[in-house]
């Protein structure tokens, strides 16, 4: 697997990031050189909700360089239930500042770049061409493939995250590689699915923090290069009974995203 590339020159870690890292450094698939890609990695989340919350954090105490986070809206009441970031003195508040308070507190080394705001167009494809990777913690389907159109354009690896009520799905698009498939091979804008907000479905809160969790070990594994990525594989994840299912897809050569006959044009 092939580490996301950065092309500034990995930082030189302290003594105190080599032992609050110390845990990561022992591993063999990760090292001091892995931690060093952690820490100059640019990682954007889009959505600072169920599933950017606990992808956010892992990502933070992790030592992830710069963290940018995306979304327009408040914290209420009703997310407390599984957005973790965010404390009931917060509602009211942009989740991304919400979000970025609570990260300062956990690992303050990590940069966070707040962006309240409904990103589209040429601001969404500048973030996506800033960052390393980029986590679709989003919910809804419109968001999700404008955010899969930006990735293909900027060849940047796409960890899709979805959960409702007591159902997960989890998967990765490595967009460097032009022979991998991309979101909308998978999930077609003019299929039959349906989304809503959580508000209309509910949601089992454990869950979202089981997938978003499983989003930034994608993140990390796709910085480091480590491991295999869920490339080509839908993860679905049934929360009642926890077993996890796994369905295999593959490019879709007519994709008007991704697509031989797009990229040609």
């Amino acid at each position: 697997m092939t580490a996301c590339t950065n092309p500034h020159a990995l930082p030189d870690l302290d003594d105190t990031q080599l032992l609050r890292y110390s845990r990561h450094i022992l591993l063999d698939e990760i090292g001091v050189e892995g931690q060093a890609r952690i820490a100059a990695a640019r990682v954007l989340v889009i959505g600072a909700g169920g599933l950017g919350c606990p992808a956010a954090l892992y990502l933070a105490a992790a030592g992830v360089g710069t963290l940018t986070l995306v979304d327009d809206d408040r914290v209420d009441l009703t997310n407390l239930q599984r957005q973790i970031a965010h404390a009931t003195a917060a509602v009211g508040d942009y989740k991304v500042a919400s979000a970025a308070r609570t990260l300062a507190t956990l690992n303050p080394e990590v940069e966070v770049v707040q962006i309240a705001e409904r990103i589209a167009g040429e601001r969404l494809q500048a973030l996506v061409e800033a960052a390393d990777v980029v986590l679709d913690c989003s919910d809804n389907f419109a968001t999700r493939h404008a955010i899969n159109r930006a990735c293909v354009a900027a060849a940047r690896p796409l960890v899709s995250g979805a959960a409702v009520r007591f159902d997960g799905q989890l998967t990765t698009f490595d967009l460097r590689d032009p022979a991998q498939p991309c979101y909308h091979c998978l999930f077609g804008e003019d299929g039959d699915a349906t989304d809503g907000p959580c508000a209309t479905f509910g949601v089992f809160a454990p869950l979202t923090g089981l997938i978003g969790t499983a989003q930034a070990a994608e993140a990390l594994k796709l910085i480091v290069g480590l491991g295999e990525p869920l490339t080509g594989r839908l993860q679905l994840l049934d929360a009642r009974s926890m077993q996890w299912r796994e369905m295999r897809y593959r490019k879709d050569p007519s994709c008007p995203v991704c697509g031989t006959a797009h990229r040609a044009d």
